[in-house]
């Protein structure tokens, strides 16, 4: 986003990106016609939502790797969703190819993230 200031420092690269990815999807999803807007385009937002919740959690816990492993099943739920939206032509080539590097590089990001905190869990993250 242009003249966005850089919060990575305070909040961390994955909840900052996931939050610029979800300020260029809303107008997108906003656009989905009335027939799937209320439908997959609702539980498109829902996701986004949930994962930024689950990024937000994982920021201030002590505890993360529980949320980073929910954040992590959001965001190949939502993988399958952009996929959805392509094929019944929701979302232009374009588009999706945006949405699928967003959501990939922060499925990265907390990939690592989840191996820097370690714990018996982090072995079944992606």
């Amino acid at each position: 986003m242009p003249n966005a200031p850089d919060r990575s420092r305070s909040t961390g690269p994955a909840l900052e990106k996931w939050y610029q990815f979800l300020r260029w999807l809303t107008p997108v999803l906003e656009k989905f016609p009335r027939s799937h807007k209320f439908t997959l385009g609702e539980r498109i937002y829902t996701g986004t939502l949930d994962v930024l919740d689950r990024l937000i959690e994982a920021t201030y816990s002590r505890h993360a790797t529980p949320m980073l492993l929910q954040a992590n099943m959001g965001l190949e739920k939502l993988r399958f969703m952009f996929r959805l939206a392509v094929d019944l032509q929701l979302l232009d080539l374009h588009r999706y190819e945006f949405a699928a590097r967003a959501v990939d590089e922060v499925g990265r990001l907390v990939g690592g993230w989840i191996k820097v905190k370690g714990g018996p869990d982090a072995q079944t993250a992606r």
